[in-house]
């Protein structure tokens, strides 16, 4: 039988209250912001959301997660990660997201230690399964659990219940730590974050959403939705201006427009189940 978007919902309240109390691993995504309406609306004061204060993600993100817990009443705490003093995140490897994910969460189990919580929870959603996703790795192992693939949500149900909840995010697109903005070996520091983080936020502030800057050195490669590439193409003297303000030598436009996953399409078909697939995530 073939279970519609509500029902799932009904079955995740079901779940949740069943853990009797939850840490959400909150970034104000749209799949954690869902999972936290669902956790507070089923355990009340008991869900506690927790976000990593982290360089890797740009401050507005920070700004709006705070903003979207004060507006739902839940009590929220920032917490801070330190996965740039880690040579085996810093390196860049494909499994970099393994090791933040495990700074992440451990930092997250001891705050629900102290807090008396039972379970830290995760927004992980039925169409992760199978994407080369090492964070779910390192959820796995910790004993993290993702109630939103528990009930098989997928983004699009994600998205249609957001919005009938009234979810200021329900419309929100994708968004990653700003490491994904990086080809796999290329160092992360804190310098080249903060130019990728400002440049992205310059181009918000012309009126762009759901875009990357892909770093390449002193080229930015820029990643636009397809259907405002003719736009971007007659405003490029204002785009342009507003990546060299970020520090970038060369703008690029790729003429492929933004697709998820971009800098994934380089690894090698082994490290992801059936072949070479695109991460909703980055």
């Amino acid at each position: 039988m073939t279970l519609s978007a509500q029902d799932k919902y009904d079955q995740l309240s079901a779940l949740l209250r069943d853990m009797e109390s939850a840490l959400v691993a909150f970034s104000g995504g749209v799949d954690s912001t869902l999972l936290l309406r669902a956790a507070h609306d089923a355990l009340g004061d008991r869900a506690v959301a927790a976000t990593g204060l982290s360089q890797t993600y740009a401050d507005e993100e920070m700004r709006e997660a705070k903003a979207i817990a004060v507006d739902m009443g839940v009590e929220h705490v920032m917490v801070q990660t330190m996965e740039l003093t880690d040579p085996r995140y810093a390196d860049n490897t494909h499994q970099r997201c393994f090791f933040c994910k495990s700074e992440l969460y451990n930092r997250l189990i001891d705050v629900a230690r102290e807090r008396g919580l039972r379970q830290v929870i995760d927004g992980s959603n039925a169409d992760d399964r199978g994407d080369f996703r090492p964070g779910m790795r390192a959820a796995t192992q910790l004993g993290v659990r993702s109630p939103l693939q528990e009930v098989d949500l997928t983004k699009s149900e994600i998205r249609q219940l957001s919005a009938a909840l009234g979810l200021r995010t329900w419309d929100k697109p994708a968004m990653a730590c700003l490491s994904s903005r990086f080809g796999y070996g290329d160092p992360i520091t804190p310098e080249k974050l903060k130019r990728v983080g400002l440049a992205e936020s310059n181009l918000r502030q012309l009126g762009y959403r759901g875009i990357r800057v892909r770093h390449h050195g002193d080229v930015a490669r820029l990643e636009f939705p397809p259907e405002r590439l003719t736009e971007a193409l007659e405003q490029a003297a204002a785009i342009v201006t507003a990546v060299k303000e970020a520090g970038y030598r060369y703008v690029a436009l790729d003429l492929e427009g933004y697709r998820s996953g971009s800098m994934n399409e380089v690894l090698n078909a082994r490290f992801k189940p059936g072949g070479l697939r695109r991460s909703s995530a980055v």
